[in-house]
Parts: structure tokens; sequence; C-alpha cells
């Protein structure tokens, strides 16, 4: 007879719309059962429920306009909890047996940057030990516990993708599972193009440009984190039984197409610094004092020197506006600069392909079909398998289609999407 402790693991994440109601998570329960049945040790991976941590963050706002980091992290992850324990007595009520685990009692070891914290190591003996008795482990996403402080912490929006990743790699799982609400990782997002197309793999270095340029389908770390550790990831829908996406953390796994796909993103603002001296060291004292308040800058432009002054543009998280403001009220009165403008009006949109590397003409492309909507374009950055813009806010969504329709990419039969990621 085969003893759990000789199964193969997988880790089988399951975001907010997958779990928003409790006959989801009855569901939830059910299909994780199944995959116990069909020989596996089982780790589960949950977010909290539906928009509960929007709800979360509203009631903090109707206390103060700046809450505490540390007590933002405590309230956030009761989001998470709330459901790891309704998943463990779903399963207990269908015959099961489950044990619940918060970040830190799966021994999740993080750096103590509240709200942004990043995976130091992972020490899943709790966890190791629960399914080798033949029970399904149950963790909290998003969460952990700084190494220094032994605070409880919070890695980002989309955490729980990353939690799922890490505990993968530390279990050396034979597969991760990130279940959503589409059927897997499109070439565009379907409710912008409902005739997108779904992709069946990718690689981690194309996941990587379109979770950076917006794709919100997996967080941008737990893809780093898959790439970095082998781990390959299956993105699959919590409504269907349809086989997902494969996102090969290996490139030699990998026949590549020369566009995958269209990404967007309005969650960011544009800051013109005006008039800095033109200078070594400026663009230094500039984006040294950014990276210590933690503010994560994406693309820069450094216009044309008049007299050795230049305007410095860079686009960073809207919701980081507050600090970026902190930031550089002392920095544009140390380089003399009369002053800064912030505009969050504004959205980019990018076109990812490993096979850019060998095909000539593709940002041209791109351009003439910006063009042909009649669609201006204020920045543009390039790495070598992607192309972004930055345009007006209000344009986005004419933009993607044009440029998915440039390329080709439209499937022949339009998507269904269940509703907001979680």
């Amino acid at each position: 007879m085969t003893e759990p402790a000789d199964l193969p693991i997988i880790v089988q994440k399951f975001g907010g719309t997958s779990v928003a109601t409790t006959d989801r998570i009855e569901r939830v329960a059910d299909r994780v059962l199944r995959t116990q049945k069909a020989g596996y040790r089982v780790v589960v991976v949950v977010s909290a429920m539906g928009k509960s941590t929007d709800d979360l963050v509203t009631m903090a706002e109707r206390i103060t306009r700046r809450p505490g980091g540390r007590e933002m992290d405590m309230l956030y992850t009761t989001g998470e909890r709330v459901t790891m324990s309704l998943l463990a007595m779903a399963i207990a009520e269908e015959g099961g047996k489950a044990r619940s685990f918060t970040g830190s009692q799966a021994g999740i070891i993080t750096d103590d940057i509240h709200g942004k914290a990043k995976i130091l190591r992972i020490t899943p003996q709790r966890v190791l030990d629960c399914v080798n008795a033949g029970e399904i482990a149950i963790v909290a996403g998003f969460q952990g516990v700084s190494e220094n402080t032994k605070d409880v912490t919070t890695l980002g929006r989309g955490g729980s993708d990353t939690t799922a990743v890490a505990l993968a790699a530390a279990l050396e799982a034979d597969a991760c599972e990130i279940y959503t609400d589409v059927d897997g990782v499109f070439s565009a997002d379907p409710r912008i193009v409902p005739n997108a197309r779904k992709l069946d793999r990718i690689s981690a270095e194309e996941m990587l440009e379109m979770s950076a340029a917006g794709a919100g389908i997996l967080q941008l770390r737990s893809v780093e984190f898959g790439r970095n550790h082998g781990v390959d990831i299956h993105v699959r829908s919590s409504f269907s039984q349809q086989p997902g996406t494969w996102v090969y953390a290996k490139e030699d796994e990998m026949e590549h197409a020369v566009i995958a796909g269209v990404a967007h993103d309005s969650s960011e603002a544009k800051a013109t610094l005006r008039s800095i001296p033109d200078r070594p060291g400026v663009s230094a004292a500039i984006f040294s004092a950014l990276a210590d308040a933690n503010v994560n800058v994406d693309m820069i432009v450094q216009n044309v020197s008049e007299s050795a002054k230049t305007d410095m543009t860079f686009t960073f998280p809207e919701s980081d506006r507050d600090t970026v403001e902190r930031v550089l009220h002392p920095v544009a009165a140390a380089l003399g600069s009369p002053g800064f403008e912030i505009e969050d009006r504004i959205g980019k949109v990018s076109l990812v392909g490993a096979g850019m590397k060998t095909n000539p003409g593709v940002a041209a492309k791109m351009f003439e079909a910006l063009r042909d909507a009649n669609i201006n374009i204020q920045i543009i950055s390039t790495s070598t398998i992607r192309v972004s813009v930055v345009i007006d806010e209000d344009d986005i969504d004419e933009a993607v289609r044009a440029i998915h329709a440039a390329f080709g990419l439209d499937g022949d039969q339009a998507v269904a999407v269940e509703g907001s990621r979680g």
C-alpha cells in the first residue's frame, strides 16, 4: 500500500472570485478532495473571499487617511484566515481531513517591508507533516512573518500567487496550479477583446513581461520566483475542467510565436521634474531617493538638454502617488528645479513576444496601428521582447483592440469571462 509520504505533491491556489461565496468554497473543497483521491498530497493556497480585502481598506480609510503599514498588514491578513478556516470546514463536512495554516505557521519568512514584503525563505515542515499524514494543508496566501521584527507582513496585491509558487519550490512539488476566473492566459484581456486567443503555453520570460505590463493573471513576483526556481505554473479556471495555460520556467521547452499578446495597465501615473541640471549624478539622486522610499519606477525619459537644463519624466504605480510627492519636494528643491507635475490619467499598452528578437519591424507595425486609430503616443519603452507605450487613459481599450487586430491575434471564438480576477 502506498503511504501518503510517497505520493507526489501538488499545490493549488484559488483566487478571490474562486472562493467568493460559501457555495464556491464548497465547490473548491470538492475539487481539492478529487485531486487528493487521484493520488496526490495536496497543498491549497487561498486568497480572501471576493472583494473582502477592498472592504477592509474602505473601513480603514473611514478611520484614517494615513494608516500605518504594520496595522494595515494585520488587518489585510484577516481575509485569508476567514477563507482558509471555512475551506477546512467544508472539506471536513465532505469527509476529508484538512488543517489550515497562516503564512507564519506555514514557515513563510519575509523581509520587514509592510505591504510589499519579499519572501526570504520557507521552512514548510508543518505543511509537509500535514500532507504526509494524509491531510490537506490549507495555507493563507499573501502573507508571511518578518524575520527581524516577527510582525505579520503581506506580499502585495496578487501575493497569493507568489505564496503558491514559493511553496511549490520549497516542497519540490510536481505541479503548481493557479485557479482563477478565466481559462488561462490570453493574447489580450478578454473583457476588452472578446475573441482573444487562449495560449496553450508561454515562456516565463514572456509572462514576466506580460505581468509587468499589466496583465492581471499572475503576480509578477510569482512568475519570477517560478523562473528562478524551475517551477512550471499551470493557470486554470475554477469554473471549468478545461486545460489552461502552462507557463514554462525553462526556455528550451518552448517554441516561440513572434507575438504572445497585448497587455495594458491603467494603474500607473506619470511624474515630470522640470528644468533639472543636466550633469552626472542628478539621475542617481532622484531615483535613489525613490528607491529608498520603496517606489518601483517603470519607464524613464530624459528630454534633450537646453542651456544645461532638462526635464525628467518617469512612470510609477498610482498607489504610490503620496510617497512620490513627498520624495520629490525636497529633491526638486535640492536640484534647483521649479517643481514637478504628476498626471494620473494615463495608461500603458505593451506588445510582448519572444519572437521579436529575430523579427524586425514589430515596433513600426504597432505604431502604425496606433496612428490608424488616431492615438497619440506620449512615451515609448522597449526591451528585447517588449514594446510599451504610454497613452491617454481614455484610449487604452481602442489601442489594445487595434494592436491585437494588426498582429492577427484574434481567435475564432469569443471568450466567456466569469468576472474580475481575485
